[in-house]
């Protein structure tokens, strides 16, 4: 799969960069460009009729022109491409508006490289499931895509389940080089302050709906262990 072309909009210089150091951090996306202000943005999004860019990473004060504006002109221009706002606008009217735009995430400054890698996984996996070819098969696979971008908190959780121990299960999973070695039910028990038996419940619910992937770990006596990691 391509990587994900991102266009980072930010005004100030220090944030546009460390936005842009974050964003490749994360596997599978790739800055292609920053612009500091509304003009430079759709200037960037104007060229090849924006197909160079996948997603746009938008601050919503920007010198020249509100971020809600510069939505407005791009679907107003017919130009589809994703957009993440990245803002510390907090009125609900601003967010509703957003909603209305098609911005598909929106993400409160200040914010941690965890929250903000959280986001670009969802929104990659959200893109893989909009991209596929044919046609869904029934309902659950729409709600699934809408609750992909809306998290662990959108999914219906089976009887026993909940969303904040879910995501703290997700975020143990994934933070740092765990992602790469795999985390057996214990470890994530460790991690997470919850029982073993707990934790491998919600790391099978993962399993199932396919955030995971259970493989066996070998290099133990007896029987080997299993390991989970994200997918």
């Amino acid at each position: 799969m391509t990587d994900i072309r991102v266009l980072v909009v930010e005004d100030e210089p220090l944030l546009a960069e460390a936005h842009s150091a974050y964003t490749e951090r994360v596997p599978g996306f790739v800055v292609v460009g920053v612009a500091h202000t509304a003009r430079a943005a759709m200037a960037a999004l104007r060229a090849n009729d924006g197909g160079d860019v996948d997603l746009v990473l938008l601050d919503f004060r920007l010198p020249d022109l509100h971020g809600l504006d510069v939505c407005r002109a791009l679907r107003a221009a017919g130009n589809s491409v994703d957009v993440l706002a990245v803002t510390s606008a907090r009125d609900l009217a601003v967010v509703r508006t957003a909603v209305s735009l098609g911005v598909t995430h929106y993400l409160l400054k200040p914010f941690t490289f965890a929250a903000f890698r959280d986001k670009l996984e969802r929104y990659a996996d959200y893109r893989a499931q909009a991209l596929a070819d044919g046609e869904v098969a029934a309902q659950h696979e729409v709600d699934q895509m809408f609750a992909t971008l809306r998290g662990a908190a959108g999914l219906s959780l089976p009887k026993g389940l909940d969303a904040q121990t879910l995501d703290r299960v997700r975020a143990a999973l994934g933070s740092g080089t765990r992602a790469e070695v795999g985390l057996s039910a214990t470890e994530v028990s460790t991690l997470t302050g919850i029982s073993r038996v707990t934790a491998r419940r919600y790391l099978e619910y993962l399993v199932t709906i396919d955030r995971a992937v259970r493989s066996p770990r070998y290099g133990t006596p007896g029987r080997p262990e299993v390991e989970y990691r994200p997918r």
